[in-house]
């Protein structure tokens, strides 16, 4: 994944050291991280090389620390097994996703134990580091003190109150925490409340090391132009007052501590983690040293998500300060918020959204993923991705602008002679005569100007953006031209306008080849190019003029190769398909995938049944079998009796406050009373003449005087302040049961209530985070379509 020769920094080049977060190694990446980090970085180091500029791209897995640990406890197997199986992952999803690293490693190498422990010397020889009795969540179930991830509780701050918040920083709002700070502690293994003990630890003393701190933030986030989230971010960090940092923890799986009190202990992970961007360059060359330390001839661009900038621009500065050697500081810091999934947040503890081996599943290739991630980077405000997005991005921007100016283009030269070129760019002289092409060079001129600007800038996504109106300015030259009609009636204006437009198709291949490597490579191919040809817009070599003459880039006589299509059209179909497969979370992904399996069995099992015991049915009383124990212990949503109603009357209960008192059509030819508790929640304006989900075989029961004969059901959100009723489409039929696609089988007359039947179900319940109501994983489904709510996504559904 990068070129066997070892790359060191040139004198009178740009030198330029690109690293992106090291991604965790325990789980596998979403496209919220991909496009966070190494995504980002990929752009920026292709750039850079399409720039000539002398660069290496280092990254790799962060392996240390608590969460591995973890993970090897949950599946049963060594750290060190966890590390490889997950690097391995993460290698190939990057792989498949055309990330050029020049070196992918990993932190758990004997160069990350060398590396780091100098450092702690250095840190220790200049009386950096002090040390300090610290109060630490200990867990008798377990016998071992717990790491600050492995504490979960309410947090603390005022306002946020989410109630899994980890004991180093909540996922919700952000704030680091120390795990003595959460409120009602458990431990994360065994679920018990640990108590707290003194251990001692070494501390890294930020106060200290504050003014030199300051004296480099000042200076470089000015040089290195930092994106102003990572300027606010850090601010608010020194605003809150720099304390001393623990750099060490009570584990066995990391760089231990080369100190005799200490030698038990390793490093804390975020002290050990960036200097992991160290080691694995010095695992990729053993002349390290000229890339870290030569901060007079080497520009470190460092890219990451949000919640990662204070290691960046307060822990990792003050660490390589603190050893009072010349390293390379980190230049240029480009921070992106968060990429959000469809009405949700991408998490992967949850395994909610699109993962990175999901992507390589949907047979859309990787240069639409990139693009349409690139084009969604969330840079300075969180964006959202959503199939339907995707589609409209796919379908107009690539296929309708790009792909179809580059089909126009080449499909005219290579129709046979009399119909087109043979496959041969014309000749083309007196070009600087016609005014509609002088115009079209002069635009893109301008717009390559400010590609450069932008892309200098780490403004990615502007970069992209404005290559792309190379394209559409491409599109409206071509059809101003009327090149069709030109081939005819004035062939020489002909030949400008078909050898202009393929120098814009070659143009467009370069500038779009940071972002669409694999596109690059097809253009190049029908342009009958090698890769050796592509245009480098070196300042030295004056390529950047050279694109306010695109009609030079192909020389007359060049013969091209086979045009094809290069882009696909997704389809409403395949968008619904992929909406309804990653819906919900992964877990709920695997469960339906089984409950799926499992009712297919069930149903061949009963059909051989069936077949075999006719003759038994037959002669038992009551007509109904026996059902087995197994069974009754996992009552299914088809023992459910849930039917699209009609409310035809909504009125206020006379005796209670809370209640309201519905008529309701469930196809029965008279309607059911039901009393429901939703006045608090819903106008009564809004309850009459609405399609409604009712479950009609609940045993009825009488609520302030009126008995209720069914349940509308509902959706309320984690709070329980917002409650909204399941809706099924306007189309659906009164009276239709509402069926769940693999769970088959007639409902319960009643429901036995000594069984509690719909409670085990109701558990099961929710509105998934396309706000459609949900069994597990299976849509409340009727001939119309599914059932959803306005506006909860992850609700329950009672």
């Amino acid at each position: 994944m990068g070129d066997s020769t070892k790359k060191v920094p040139i004198a009178g080049r740009r030198n330029i050291l690109i690293t992106s977060a090291l991604p965790y190694v325990n789980n596998v990446p979403h496209l919220g991280n991909i496009i966070g980090c190494v995504l980002s970085a990929d752009v920026f180091a292709r750039y850079c090389r399409i720039r000539d500029y002398n660069i290496i791209y280092m990254c790799g897995t962060d392996e240390y620390g608590t969460a591995t640990e973890t993970k090897a406890m949950e599946e049963n197997c060594s750290p060190k097994e966890i590390c490889d199986k997950y690097h391995a992952i993460h290698r190939d999803i990057y792989k498949w996703f055309d990330i050029s690293f020049d070196h992918f490693g990993r932190t758990s190498t004997p160069e990350q134990t060398e590396v780091c422990q100098a450092i702690f010397h250095k840190l220790m020889e200049n009386e950096w580091l002090t040390e300090n009795t610290m109060q630490q969540p200990y867990c008798d179930t377990c016998q071992k003190f717990l790491a600050d991830r492995l504490v979960e509780g309410t947090c603390p701050t005022p306002g946020c109150n989410y109630d899994s918040a980890r004991g180093d920083q909540c996922e919700k709002c952000g704030k680091l925490l120390n795990p003595t700070e959460l409120i009602d502690p458990k431990c994360k293994v065994c679920r018990n409340t640990p108590h707290i003990r003194d251990t001692d630890h070494l501390f890294l003393e930020l106060p200290l090391l504050r003014e030199r701190l300051e004296n480099y933030i000042t200076e470089m986030s000015v040089a290195g132009s930092w994106s102003q989230n990572a300027i606010q971010a850090t601010n608010a960090w020194l605003k809150e007052g720099l304390k001393p940092r623990c750099i060490t923890r009570d584990l066995k799986w990391g760089v231990p501590v080369p100190h005799e009190k200490y030698k038990e202990k390793v490093f804390y992970v975020w002290f050990d983690a960036p200097i992991g961007y160290i080691s694995i360059t010095a695992c990729y060359t053993p002349d390290w040293e000229k890339w870290w330390k030569n901060p007079d001839n080497v520009e470190l661009y460092q890219f990451m998500g949000k919640d990662n900038v204070p290691f960046h621009t307060v822990m990792f500065p003050s660490t390589l300060l603190g050893t009072g050697e010349k390293w390379t500081m980190m230049k240029t810091i480009s921070v992106t918020e968060y990429l959000n999934y469809e009405a949700g947040k991408f998490s992967k503890s949850k395994g909610i959204g699109v993962f990175g081996n999901d992507a390589k599943g949907t047979n859309i290739p990787p240069e639409v993923w990139r693009y349409y991630l690139l084009t969604n980077r969330p840079e300075v405000s969180d964006t959202l991705f959503t199939w339907a997005d995707l589609q409209a991005k796919l379908n107009s921007e690539l296929l309708s602008n790009l792909g179809n100016f580059i089909n126009r283009v080449l499909s005219f030269i290579a129709k046979p002679a009399g119909a087109g070129y043979d496959s041969i760019i014309p000749d083309a002289p007196n070009v600087e005569s016609h005014q509609l092409t002088k115009t079209l060079a002069e635009n893109v001129g301008k717009l390559v100007e400010q590609y450069i600007d932008a892309m200098e800038k780490v403004k990615l996504k502007q970069g992209l953006k404005t290559a792309m109106s190379i394209s559409s300015e491409g599109n409206a030259y071509l059809q101003e031209s009327q090149f069709w009609k030109l081939f005819k009636e004035d062939p020489a204006a002909c030949a400008v306008v078909m050898k202009t437009s393929a120098g814009l198709v070659y143009l467009l291949a370069c500038l779009l080849e940071p972002f669409m490597p694999s596109f690059t490579d097809e253009v190049l191919k029908q342009l009958n190019l090698s890769r050796e040809t592509h245009l480098s817009f070196s300042d030295e070599k004056g390529d950047i003029d050279k694109a306010k003459k695109p009609w030079e880039f192909l020389p007359a006589g060049h013969k091209i190769g086979r045009p094809e299509p290069l882009f696909k059209e997704l389809k409403d179909e395949e968008v619904e398909f992929f909406r309804q497969k990653f819906a919900g979370s992964q877990a709920d992904r695997k469960l339906k995938e089984e409950a799926d399996a499992k009712a297919v069995a069930e149903q061949l099992k009963k059909t051989k049944l069936a077949d075999g015991n006719n003759m038994k049915e037959k002669n038992k009383s009551g007509g109904s079998s026996s059902k087995s124990k197994a069974t009754e212990a996992e009552p299914t949503i088809s023992k459910l009796d849930i039917r699209v109603g009609l409310i035809t009357e909504a009125k206020k209960h006379p005796d209670a406050d809370s209640l309201y008192v519905e008529e309701i059509d469930v196809g029965e030819g008279s309607t059911r009373t039901v009393v429901s508790g939703l006045v608090k929640y819903i106008p009564l304006e809004e309850m009459q003449n609405r399609r409604v989900c009712v479950l009609c075989n609940l045993k009825p029961v009488a609520m302030r005087g009126i008995k209720s004969h069914a349940m509308v059901l509902a959706a309320s959100n984690e709070d329980h302040t917002k409650v909204e009723l399941v809706e099924p489409p306007a189309s659906a039929k009164i009276g239709e049961r509402v069926t769940f696609p693999g769970f088959s089988g007639e409902p319960d007359g009643l429901l036995n209530a000594k069984s509690k039947v719909w409670e085990k179900i109701q558990a099961e319940l929710h509105t998934d985070v396309q706000l459609v109501a949900s069994y597990k994983d299976v849509p409340f489904t009727t001939s119309a379509g599914v059932c959803k709510v306005a506006s909860i996504a992850n609700g329950e559904i009672r």
